[in-house]
């Protein structure tokens, strides 16, 4: 057994004293009702399950959750998909966020079962494009190198590119 606690979406969760063998999809569903994030193929190939770790340094990056244990994630501050739209003070959702908007507006998914990692993963990169910008000429290569390790059986994979390339060129200051 080990004693975990971390803060996810803005909360304090735990402690929770766990099996060391807990895997992180396994607590998210389990121990605190966040069902947004899905199983896919259990051996961290899809990236279905991917949530983000928001480091001290103000870096953000994904974590597959299907393969690591819950121990991996103790201590740390993390966003799931439930985590992105905008709530008031009821805990209605009153908007969504800018990418999930913009799969909403294309369709990006039938589905919806890797949506939850398409969003994370494509937050990270809007994130990051906030600091550091591209130039417009690299935009579809820097969407292709974020999200080629993720798996859509069903749509494809178009919709969730041409959305996040049509967020990134709309929205100011992500491209030079």
């Amino acid at each position: 057994m080990i004693t975990v606690q971390m803060t996810i979406n803005n909360k304090t969760v735990g402690p929770f004293d766990v099996d060391e063998s807990l895997k992180m999809i396994d607590f998210l569903h389990e121990y605190v009702n966040l069902t947004g994030t899905k199983f896919g193929c259990g051996v961290g190939v899809c990236h279905a399950c991917v949530i983000i770790v928001d480091e001290p340094d103000g870096t953000s990056h994904t974590e597959r959750t299907c393969i690591n244990g819950v121990g991996l994630f103790n201590g740390k501050k993390l966003r799931t998909v439930e985590g992105h739209a905008k709530r008031n003070a009821m805990g209605q959702i009153v908007s969504l966020s800018p990418v999930q908007k913009t799969f909403v507006d294309h369709f990006s998914f039938q589905c919806g079962w890797c949506t939850s990692g398409f969003v994370n993963e494509s937050t990270v990169l809007v994130e990051k494009l906030q600091q550091n910008p591209i130039e417009k000429s690299d935009v579809e290569q820097v969407i292709t190198d974020s999200l080629k390790t993720h798996i859509c059986r069903c749509s494809g994979y178009r919709k969730y590119y041409v959305g996040l390339r049509d967020l990134i060129l709309s929205q100011g200051g992500l491209v030079k």
